[in-house]
C-alpha cells in the first residue's frame, strides 16, 4: 500500500505525537471520524500504524522495517529539508560514501550541481541519480542486491568499502534509542554501515524526527562515533544532552 496524501499526513502526525486519538486526528484534518477510522484501518492492515482502543500509534516492531515504497512517502518534506542542509555543507571536490535509505537518495538529488565529487555507494538508486551528474564519479560497491530497495549488502560489500578512506561517510539509521545507541533491522546492512564508519574521516548521520526513540533489533553504533547529525526538528529529551556529551554537532534543517 502507498498512502494517499491525507494518509501520509496522518502518519506524519502520529510520528510527531507518538499516540493520537481518532477524535484528535479528525479535528486536525477536518474530516469525519468515519474517514479517520477507515484510513487508520487501511494503514494498520499495511503495517504502517498500530491501533489501540480509541487511538493510534506507530508500530513498534524491533525486527522488521516499514516497506521501502512506503518509507518513500513518509516524512518526505522533512527528508528533503535534511538533504538540502547536508548538500549545503558538502564541499566541492570531496570523496563520500553514501549508504542505503530514502534520505540518502534525497541527498543524492541535492548533490546534482556539485562538482568534482567521487561517490562510493552501495545504493543503486543513489548511483542512478548521481550518474546523471557528469561532474561526479560514481563507484558502485559489489555484493548482493536487495530487490526491495536496491541496496547492496553482504561480505563482498564490506570488503569493497574497506579499500577506501573517504572524506565523508553519510549513513542513515532506523532508530536512535534513549541510551545513545544507533540501531537498524538488517544485520547485513549494519555490517556495511560499520565499514563506512570505520573508513570515513567524518561520519554524518541523517535522521528525521521519527527515528528518535524508535526501537530496532541490531546495534550499529553509538552517538560518540558520529561527527554530525542532520535532522528536521530539535531532538526530544534526553537526546540534546546525549549529543552534547558525545560531541556530536547537531544541525536542524531550516
Amino acid at each position: 500500500m502507498i498512502p494517499n496524501p491525507r494518509q501520509a499526513l496522518l502518519i506524519q502526525e502520529v510520528c510527531k505525537r507518538g499516540t493520537v486519538s481518532v477524535e484528535a486526528l479528525a479535528e486536525k484534518f477536518g474530516v469525519t471520524l468515519q474517514t479517520v477510522r477507515r484510513d487508520v484501518k487501511q494503514l494498520a492492515a499495511a503495517g504502517l500504524l498500530a491501533r489501540f482502543h480509541g487511538g493510534v500509534r506507530m508500530p513498534t516492531s524491533t525486527t522488521e522495517n516499514i516497506a521501502y515504497r512506503q518509507r518513500q512517502q513518509l516524512n518526505e518534506h522533512s527528508k528533503q529539508r535534511i538533504a538540502r542542509a547536508i548538500a549545503a555543507v558538502v564541499p566541492q571536490d570531496c570523496s563520500l560514501i553514501i549508504n542505503i535509505g530514502t534520505t540518502a537518495e534525497a541527498v543524492a538529488r541535492e548533490l546534482m550541481n556539485h562538482q568534482g565529487l567521487r561517490v562510493i555507494t552501495n545504493n543503486l538508486n543513489v548511483a542512478a541519480i548521481l550518474s546523471d551528474n557528469p561532474a561526479c564519479e560514481v563507484i558502485v560497491a559489489g555484493g548482493v542486491v536487495r530487490s526491495r530497495d536496491r541496496g547492496i549488502v553482504g561480505e563482498a560489500t564490506v570488503d569493497f568499502i574497506s579499500q577506501f578512506k573517504v572524506d565523508i561517510g553519510l549513513i542513515g539509521i532506523s532508530g536512535i534509542e534513549d541510551d545513545g545507541t544507533l540501531r537498524d533491522f538488517d544485520y547485513r546492512e549494519v555490517k556495511v554501515a560499520r565499514a563506512i564508519i570505520e573508513h570515513s574521516r567524518q561520519v554524518w548521520l541523517a535522521a528525521d524526527h521519527s527515528k528518535f526513540n524508535r526501537p530496532a533489533m541490531v546495534k550499529l553504533a553509538r552517538l560518540d562515533e558520529v561527527d554530525m547529525l542532520f535532522t528536521d526538528q530539535v531532538p526530544p529529551t534526553p537526546f540534546p544532552a546525549l549529543l552534547a556529551e558525545a560531541g556530536v554537532q547537531c544541525e536542524v534543517a531550516p
